[in-house]
């Protein structure tokens, strides 16, 4: 273990409205050893003011590895504030011994760190944590193991499922090459010593290189570029969702043992698991619920746009004002901020952010309305009233070897859908012009009344806010609504869609807020493929971890009755703030 001291000029520029500690040097100890229960020591980087004293502790535990940001605003903020500052490589990653294995060991890691950190002679006993992505997961992991020091956390744009994670509907998020290949294994491969990129520089080189061919690399369990760095990737593809194994991970029914204070964050561009996890987890243990119209990240969080859109200057958080004024409220047990209602949302289209003591909102009422196919193809409508007759359907042609892709290619934010047409592999449906404003906030629910001539294929779901120009804003991450119909009853076990069978697919991941301006439309597009998001059916019956054929067909959504398709909307009257 070292010690260092350093001296931070500009601590008022993270703009922490409250008084700070005299400008006195920073103490960090690096490499301090944590012990875990089975012997193997994590180590960490401790950052608190000179002297003898006990301070709060606020934890951050992560894979990216512990020196990466050592001037933080945040970390630096915090220590300011009277704080000590615990940041830790996660067991198996960089400074940290053991096996990485990731998120199987973060429950009882965590437990153990913030436990150690309430027990040094430098701590008061009371702990709080703090992350996004990763660093938001192994907070959650380790709160329902119920680590009695635990005081608050702040868990930002993270998960609530397996289910909702690892997959979307039953489908598999091929995000997982890209972060294992650009973010994990570099440091794996060195801490082993054997061939292939070892620095985040090499992987991005490599991944401009081969990571295409990588993407659609079938089957995907004999991928060759992870085979003895990472053998968890491939443990993944082989429990499907709904598995006992993936227990570790599922977070419902776990909820009775948090009793941290809980401030979820996410934004509505956030990866597809962030809002709905967010949702879920306010819902089971939360304390506190904020969902902007942000990315995936912590400068996102910071930014007044997200993609191509620009939300006016409110539509920017203070990250650190927000966090250390929740750690200070339920871990020093001082308010040092004004206290906000229990939900925050920003409403896109009146650019204004909403507030509420509950979720959902209050007031929110479904309104229900059908898909109608159009007489002779083109854009279909939604409509109030479920259609009459029989034999109506709208055919989709999916083929996986041609998959519909995303214009901005899985680019995360708010872009300009306009060039996705009712097409062989699109179909499109649309409200007429909305005579007075319209407001949504909460879970949108789409059901379909589907048959194919395959007997496996996906559906995607994506809801869009056209403007009298034509500009179709996206109201969320491509993802959200999204479903397998092997998976329809959730799995483990698949059913296979038989000849002639209609199956009705249900999704409701999809959350967002948004205000239809008088003159605007609301657009559905369905699509069987949204490339390169998620990995492709390729609709033969078998998956694709474990076969390279492919199968191309017809898929059916019925618009008639007895095979009723619809969208559920959340409305709520429309709010001046």
């Amino acid at each position: 273990m070292t010690y260092r001291s350093i001296v931070v000029a500009c601590v008022a520029a993270v703009g922490v409205a409250v008084p700070l500690v005299a400008q006195a040097p920073i103490r960090v100890d690096t490499g301090v050893a944590v012990p875990m229960r089975d012997g193997v020591v994590l180590r960490a980087d401790l950052y608190r003011l000179p002297g003898d004293g006990r301070f709060p502790v606020l934890v951050h535990r992560t894979p990216y590895s512990r020196t990466e940001s050592p001037t933080d605003p945040l970390v630096l903020a915090a220590v300011r504030r009277g704080y000590a500052v615990l940041l830790q490589d996660v067991r198996g990653r960089y400074g940290s011994g053991g096996v990485y294995e990731a998120y199987r060991q973060e429950g009882r890691d965590g437990y153990d760190t913030i436990e150690w950190a309430a027990h040094q002679p430098w701590s008061n006993g009371a702990v709080g944590t703090f992350g996004l992505s990763y660093p938001g997961a192994v907070q959650w992991l380790a709160a329902v193991e119920h680590p009695p020091s635990l005081k608050a956390m702040v868990p930002a744009m993270t998960f609530s499922t397996p289910e909702n994670f690892w997959y979307s509907g039953g489908v598999w998020d091929g995000s997982w090459l890209d972060w294992t290949w650009l973010n994990i294994a570099p440091d794996l491969r060195r801490r082993l010593g054997v061939p292939g990129p070892r620095t985040d520089e090499e992987a991005a080189r490599s991944w401009d290189s081969d990571g295409p061919a990588a993407r659609t690399y079938r089957p995907m369990l004999e991928l060759p570029d992870f085979k003895g760095v990472a053998p968890w990737y491939y443990e993944w593809m082989r429990h499907p969702p709904g598995d006992a194994w993936w227990s570790f991970a599922r977070l419902p029914g776990r909820y009775d043992k948090v009793s941290a204070a809980v401030l979820n964050l996410s934004g509505w561009f956030d990866e597809m698991y962030g809002p709905s996890g967010a949702v879920e987890n306010f819902q089971g243990a939360g304390d506190a619920l904020v969902l902007g119209p942000w990315t995936h990240g912590v400068d996102a969080v910071q930014r007044r746009k997200a993609g191509e859109r620009d939300f006016g200057s409110v539509a920017a958080l203070d990250y650190v004002g927000t966090v250390l004024g929740w750690m200070d409220r339920h871990v020093k047990g001082v308010d040092s901020a004004k206290a906000e209602p229990a939900v925050r949302v920003f409403v896109m289209g009146s650019n204004r952010w909403r507030s509420a003591d509950r979720w959902p909102f209050p007031g929110t009422r479904p309104d229900t309305l059908y898909l109608e196919r159009a007489a002779g193809g083109g854009t279909g409508r939604l409509v109030k009233r479920p259609p009459a007759g029989t034999g109506r359907e709208t055919v989709i042609h999916s083929d996986p070897g041609h998959p519909v892709t995303d214009p901005f290619q899985g680019r995360f934010g708010a872009h300009d859908y306009r060039s996705l047409i009712p097409g062989p592999g699109v179909a499109v449906f649309e409200t007429a012009p909305f005579a007075a404003p319209v407001e949504i906030i909460g879970r949108v629910v789409a059901e379909l009344a589907v048959s194919a001539s395959v007997p496996d294929f996906d559906l995607w779901v994506q809801l869009y806010d056209v403007a009298p120009d034509g500009t179709a804003w996206n109201l969320s991450t491509p993802g959200t609504a999204l479903q397998r119909a092997s998976y329809r009853e959730g799995g483990p076990e698949r059913r296979l869609v038989k000849p002639g069978e209609t199956v009705r697919l249900r999704m409701d991941h999809l959350v967002t807020a948004n205000r239809f301006l008088a003159g605007h439309r609301l657009r559905v597009v369905i699509t069987p493929a949204f490339a390169p998001l998620f990995s492709v059916n390729p609709q033969t019956g078998a998956q694709e971890f474990e076969s390279d054929s492919v199968r191309a067909g017809d898929i059916r959504i019925g618009s008639a009755a007895g095979r009723v398709s619809r969208i559920v909307l959340p409305v709520v009257a429309v709010g001046d703030r």
